[in-house]
């Protein structure tokens, strides 16, 4: 059982790992852009998507892609944080992997966001690329779950156990 666990954690610092690079740079790339990143037509589809949507003008349609941009840097941040944890915890202690869930669960908003103008355009490309994300944010999340019930397994001791005495029996009115 412990090789599982040690393939759980690579595969979630893989994980975290993409969503820092490719995130992390999505998001300056948006934040650092004049007009937020709406130039590239490609990326910022999904922008457009949501703003004829909901028939947003062109100062909402700024800041719609700077909210998408400010959130997928959160996203970047909260995974870089859980690396940076994850580094510490191999000179002793324990990971914390609520900060990276968190950020598991914006990408599965995100991309739920965003695929939904990509289906309406009928555009397979972007559903795919949602999809991707979907599934590592999906898989993340999964695997995160698979560690948190193998250390409660085997690192905490069954609290009945220690809070009863030895030999004593269990309480039973209708005996």
């Amino acid at each position: 059982m412990r090789k599982v666990s040690g393939a759980t954690v690579a595969m979630i610092l893989a994980i975290a790992l993409y969503f820092t690079l490719f995130w992390g740079f999505d998001a300056l790339r948006v934040l650092t852009s004049p007009t937020y990143g709406l130039e590239d037509v490609w990326r910022s589809q999904f922008v457009f998507g949501i703003g004829s949507h909901f028939q947003l003008g062109p100062m909402a349609l700024l800041k719609l892609a700077a909210f998408f941009g400010t959130v997928k840097l959160a996203v970047a941040a909260f995974c870089a944080i859980h690396m940076v944890d994850r580094l510490r915890s191999l000179a002793g202690g324990k990971a914390n992997t609520e900060i990276l869930e968190g950020g598991f669960i914006l990408v599965v908003a995100i991309s739920i966001a965003s695929a939904g103008p990509a289906i309406w355009s009928n555009n397979a490309d972007l559903v795919r690329e949602q999809v991707l994300q979907l599934l590592l944010a999906a898989l993340g999340t999964a695997l995160c779950m698979v560690e948190r019930s193998y250390s409660r397994r085997v690192g905490v001791p069954d609290v009945a156990a220690a809070a009863v005495p030895q030999g004593a029996s269990w309480f039973s009115p209708w005996r």
